[in-house]
Parts: structure tokens; sequence; C-alpha cells
């Protein structure tokens, strides 16, 4: 019960931005601060970094930074989300199979890194530049300026309802792990992408709806924060590793 009222916790509105990522020293004359040099020129090595990974000429359009720490919504379960703007339109490959490369790509470097900012994990994205993207803060980090300034909302959510719908979906994942025992891999599988499917379309149209705030919002974040993400993954891993095997 701890660890679920930390996380309730975490999703309270700060009274400013995390001062351990941003120089309120020198925002005298600007409504928000700005990035640590520091961080911002680390955050800078480490998407060239990245880039190079990809292994595909793109035209680079900015390097973002977005997601709870650039908001008054962050907390030690935060990550700093680097955001590499790509011009699709400059690749000569089609965009479908460009974006599976890059989901591809930007999982495997996540996979094989742990790069911490003081103490915040570092994860990447490739986004195509022309994609809407909904978030009330995203900070240049290419030209040190604020693209979106965040914007410090109420948190007018109620912990039970949060917690109840969280539930809901801890009960759908638990149960694709009870019956994983009793049907085949293939069922299984298929149940797990489409718990993961309809989780994806359940967050977008939150964001899409009321933004960073919403319940749907929340709850994937709740999901993510207490496990129950990666407990579905891992049972996917697991599955697929099972049936790739072959024992004497």
């Amino acid at each position: 019960m701890m660890k679920t009222d930390k996380i309730l916790q975490s999703f309270k509105v700060k009274d400013e931005l995390n001062s351990e990522i941003w120089d309120y020293a020198s925002s005298e004359n600007d409504k928000e601060p700005h990035l640590k040099p520091e961080i911002d020129e680390k955050l800078l090595e480490i998407a060239d970094n990245f880039i190079n990974f990809l292994g595909v000429d793109v035209d680079i359009e900015d390097i973002t930074m977005t997601g709870s720490l650039a908001n008054y919504n962050w907390s030690s379960f935060s990550d700093i989300d680097l955001h590499v703007l790509i011009d699709f339109d400059s690749v000569n490959i089609d965009k479908k199979v460009l974006r599976e490369l890059f989901n591809a790509k930007q999982g495997m470097w996540n996979s094989l890194h742990d790069i911490e900012v003081y103490g915040y994990e570092v994860e990447l994205y490739a986004q195509d530049a022309n994609e809407p993207h909904y978030s009330t803060g995203v900070y240049s980090v290419m030209n040190d300026e604020w693209l979106v300034s965040p914007n410090r909302l109420e948190d007018t959510f109620d912990d039970n309802k949060l917690l109840q719908k969280s539930l809901t979906w801890m009960d759908m994942i638990d149960g694709v792990e009870r019956k994983s025992y009793l049907q085949g891999p293939e069922e299984t599988l298929k149940m797990i992408q489409k718990i993961k499917d309809k989780l994806k379309k359940f967050r977008k149209c939150g964001l899409e709806d009321k933004g960073e705030f919403s319940y749907e919002n929340l709850v994937f974040k709740f999901l993510r924060r207490n496990g129950y993400l990666g407990k579905l993954s891992e049972l996917k891993n697991k599955i697929t590793d099972d049936t790739l095997s072959l024992e004497e």
C-alpha cells in the first residue's frame, strides 16, 4: 500500500520545475528557466550518439525534451524524454517501414543503454517532425528555448477513482497471466498484444481530450510505475522464448 500511496503522490503538481534540471538563477528576464548548460550539452551528446545508431541519413529538425521533467508534475519516477525530431519526408523510405525501423532501433538503444543525468534515466524517441505531440511542456535542447511553455495545471483527479480505474487494467493483466497456463502460447500472445493496443489507444484519447491529467494518461503512468506494464512485456518475452526453445 505504501508504494501505491507513493505513486499517487507522485502525480501531484509541484510549485516549481525541478531545480536539479532547470537553472532558475539565469531566468530573471524569462518567464521560465532554461536547462542547466551542462545538461543541455550532455543531452545533445546523447542525441548525437542515438542519431548515429539509427544508421539512416536523416534531416534533424530539432532535439527536444518533454514529459513530466519539462513540467510541474515531475517526481522521483520521472525520466528525461529526449525526442529527436526527424523529417520523415526527407528519407527515401516508405513512412510505415521507416517508423517500424526507428521503433525497433529506439527500443534496442534504450535497452542497451542505462544513461542517467543527475539520477534521471534518459529515454530516446525518434519522432516524425510532422506528427502531433501532446504535451504542455516542450523544450528545444538544440536551440535552448521553450517551444511550449509548461502550464501549471491543478491536479483535480480523485485518488480513489484513479486507483479503481487502474485496478481494472491490473486485473486484466493478471487474468492474462493466469490464463497463459491454460491456453496455448499463440492465444496468450494475441491477448497481450490486444491489451497493449487497447491501452495505447486509451491513453492517446485521454491526452487528446483532457491532456496530462486525464485519467487515461494517469492510469497508464500508474501501471508503468507499479510495474504492471513491465509485467506484461516480461510475460510476452517469456512465452516467446519458451516457444522458440527446444528441450531434450
